[in-house]
């Protein structure tokens, strides 16, 4: 019996009948159509339903597996790099083996694109691609997990609760064991839900979480099993900066955040077709545990992921902001375009969206304050 049927990407032989399910979708289709050509779609919606669908059934009708889907799949990335990005930067690949699985626990700034980063990063440099965590949260309709099933995606439930959430946990565990047991990599991010301030921390629950499959083992044991490599992932702008200070304002000054049913697909659109600048991928060293401190082990990753962070001009300037100086941007295009950003912000959230960009350099500070270590910015290979 398949016993992660329920969670775990669809295989070759699944690809096809989920395609032709999705191209008869009409939510699928429509949902195309609107984000494709939208002045049209509300003038002409039958006809430009009509258009992306014969458009999508000739980009996919040689689509049989799942290395074929990733393929086109890299096709948009590449289109959407040229236009969203100024320049696109990775460090650390050269010390990992091609033919070793890692299980990649990632900073979260970013919903789709944090994962589809790294994934491009690794299929460009002739890796085997990911096997990506993803939220129910953000699986809302069905056919949207399907697209994510069919791009290497497997699910995790958040939404459950009690004895229903350990199993379910359980099983994830093991599915990720099953992952890297028998060579396939896999991307986790260090945290439920990103870090919209800017602090980036792992949640010793995750830990947890990942030691299920092995606990009689201990957490050591069960977690130097998975290769653990921290990655760090940074945006010289933040797509979603805007949407993220705003919450922040909401919760601080209201104590809550209404969500909406189209919060998540409004962040992830908004995040994959907003300009980021420069964005860089650093992969880190897999860590070695010696005991079974989940909180030494959030620790370890955390060290990684705060040296390695490639601090942007856009943290440092909103450091020196917040500290009281001022922006003068001259010349120099990023910091123009950083100003106007700022400009532009609300003023109730304009400390938040400031303090967000600034908090990598404060984490940066503080840990080699603590430690009492230069930290340097690692080198950086451009793709």
């Amino acid at each position: 019996m398949d016993q992660y049927q329920d969670i775990r990407p669809y295989n070759d032989e699944e690809v096809r009948p989920v395609i032709e399910g999705l191209l008869a979708n009409p939510d699928f289709i429509r949902s195309i159509a609107g984000f494709s050509f939208p002045r049209l779609f509300r003038l002409f919606p039958v006809l430009v339903c009509w258009l992306a669908r014969r458009r999508l059934s000739e980009q996919l009708k040689d689509v049989h597996t799942v290395k074929s889907m990733q393929g086109i799949i890299a096709l948009y990335m590449d289109k959407m790099i040229e236009k969203t990005t100024s320049k696109l930067t990775h460090s650390g690949l050269d010390a990992l083996r091609r033919d070793k699985a890692y299980l990649f626990i990632s900073n979260h700034r970013d919903i789709a694109m944090d994962p589809a980063f790294v994934n491009y990063m690794l299929y460009h440099a002739s890796f085997e691609t990911l096997q990506i965590a993803i939220g129910d949260n953000l699986l809302k309709r069905p056919f949207v997990t399907d697209l994510m099933r069919l791009n290497k995606s497997f699910i995790v439930r958040r939404s459950l609760k009690g004895r229903d959430l350990l199993k379910s946990s359980k099983q994830l565990s093991e599915y990720i064991h099953h992952c890297i047991n028998t060579g396939r990599s896999v991307w986790i991010a260090q945290r439920e839900g990103r870090a919209k301030d800017g602090v980036d921390r792992t949640d010793t629950a995750l830990l947890k979480m990942l030691a299920l499959a092995r606990r009689d083992e201990g957490l050591m044991a069960a977690l130097n099993a998975l290769h653990i490599v921290p990655v760090a992932i940074s945006y010289e702008f933040d797509p979603c900066d805007l949407l993220k200070a705003d919450e922040l304002y909401q919760k601080s000054e209201h104590g809550t955040y209404q969500k909406t049913d189209q919060s998540d697909i409004h962040s992830i659109v908004t995040g994959m077709v907003g300009f980021k600048g420069h964005v860089h991928v650093s992969f880190g060293t897999e860590i070695t545990l010696t005991s079974d401190d989940a909180e030494e082990a959030a620790a370890l990753v955390d060290s990684q992921i705060i040296q390695s962070y490639l601090l942007q001009g856009t943290n440092h300037l909103a450091l020196q902001v917040l500290q009281g100086g001022t922006l003068n941007a001259g010349t120099d295009e990023s910091a123009r375009r950083f100003e106007s950003r700022i400009a532009e912000a609300d003023p109730a959230i304009r400390a938040w969206l400031l303090q967000m960009y600034a908090n990598p350099v404060i984490s940066l500070e503080a840990f080699a304050s603590s430690n009492d270590v230069l930290v340097k910015n690692c080198s950086e290979s451009q793709i």
